[in-house]
């Protein structure tokens, strides 16, 4: 499957490598370097208050064991030039006072890192528990469909935000949701929750496609405030060449003809976001879209199509999508999903998702027909 959250690419490993074993000996080599300028320099005391950079950085890369070790180290390379030097007792004492000051503030800071990093750890641990509680994988085949999906959250360390996703094969064929919930945080996330959880139940229960949005609509009226609401798209896939769309307040849909042509599937009729229909008197309508072999509809949010530039663009999706269209869902996704990040500078400012889908043809394999035998000869009939 293509299921990917806000990651940085292949070389992560050998970047936390590198700074798991650089991290640790560049204190070191900070207290190298000011010795050999103490000794080649010839200025006297002058460089020995920077031995203090030592412990003070290792606050940053160590533990609290390490930090000591720098500071005991920074302290002895001190006294050494400090008597070479010929430096006054009084001014020497000095900068050891301050070594070991600085070097019992590091240690503290230190421990209190570690105990931070322990705690983020198990948060990323439950984020990470959660997010495969919420948005489950999706294979890379559902039904008769190539499926890919890639999410980024903006907030990195919480890996799962207000955006969702789901696909089910069903009784009356596939059905698949992507939506967006206003707001960010837990309340978000929370909304997603029950979102995705009245939809997988209702897509098994209801015939009718619209009859799964009225299940959302009203299990969402009950739960949610007068000024939260989810954009959404529900689609299904009930007979063959044949696809259903429900847009309730949400970005059109990209459709891509086998062709390449790539088209937005603007609703017939506009739609209130889930939640907000008591306030209207528009309720969503059924689109139906012939779908052919080769045929692919793209589904995001609108942390795709409002990222921006430096310079302020949006992030144009549908040149995007043309411009990685292939017959790989997982290829083009990624493709998308890496130029977004590219745009924006590598960090997102708010959720996005994309979940492509494909028809491929499908191939009869063809049956040899039997070739039939050759007719017998009669034997000729002689004449006596």
């Amino acid at each position: 499957m293509s299921h990917a959250r806000n990651h940085g690419g292949d070389h992560c490993p050998t970047r936390l490598f590198r700074y798991r074993v650089a991290g640790p000996l560049l204190p070191v080599a900070i207290l190298i370097v000011i010795m050999l300028v103490d000794l080649f320099g010839g200025v006297g005391m002058i460089w020995l208050p920077l031995l203090a950079a030592g412990p003070a950085l290792a606050a940053t890369t160590n533990g609290p064991r390490g930090v000591v070790c720098v500071g005991v180290l920074a302290a002895v390379v001190g006294a050494t030039l400090g008597v070479r030097d010929g430096a006054p007792g009084r001014e020497l004492a000095a900068v050891l006072a301050a070594l070991v000051a600085v070097t019992l503030a590091s240690v503290l800071a230190g421990a209190l890192r570690k105990r931070r990093e322990r705690v983020l750890a198990a948060v990323r641990s439950v984020a990470e528990a959660a997010q495969h509680a919420l948005l489950r994988p999706v294979p890379a085949t559902v039904g008769p469909f190539e499926v890919a999906v890639r999410y980024s959250a903006a907030a990195a360390e919480a890996r799962i935000g207000g955006d969702l996703y789901a696909l089910v094969p069903t009784p009356y064929g596939v059905r698949l949701i992507v939506g967006d919930v206003r707001g960010k945080g837990l309340p978000a996330v929370g909304t997603a929750a029950l979102v995705l959880g009245v939809f997988r139940e209702a897509a098994y229960d209801e015939p009718d496609l619209l009859a799964v949005v009225d299940r959302i609509e009203r299990s969402l009226a009950r739960n949610l405030g007068s000024d939260d609401f989810v954009t959404a798209v529900v689609a299904g896939y009930p007979r063959s060449g044949q696809l259903e769309l429900v847009n309730c307040g949400h970005a059109p849909p990209l459709l891509v003809r086998a062709s390449g042509s790539v088209t937005a599937v603007e609703p017939t009729q506009p739609a209130p976001p889930l939640g907000l229909r008591a306030l209207t008197d528009q309720t969503p309508s059924l689109q139906v879209l012939p779908f052919a072999d080769g045929d692919q509809l793209l589904l995001y949010t609108d942390g795709v199509i409002e990222a921006r530039d430096r310079d302020r663009e949006f992030y144009p999706l549908v040149e995007g999508l043309a411009r990685h269209l292939c017959d790989d869902p997982a290829r083009t996704v990624g493709a998308i999903h890496d130029e977004l990040l590219a745009h924006v500078g590598g960090r997102l400012h708010d959720d996005a998702a994309l979940l492509l889908i494909r028809k491929p043809a499908v191939t009869t394999p063809s049956v040899p027909q039997p070739t039939s035998p050759e007719p017998a000869t009669r034997p000729t009939e002689r004449s006596v």
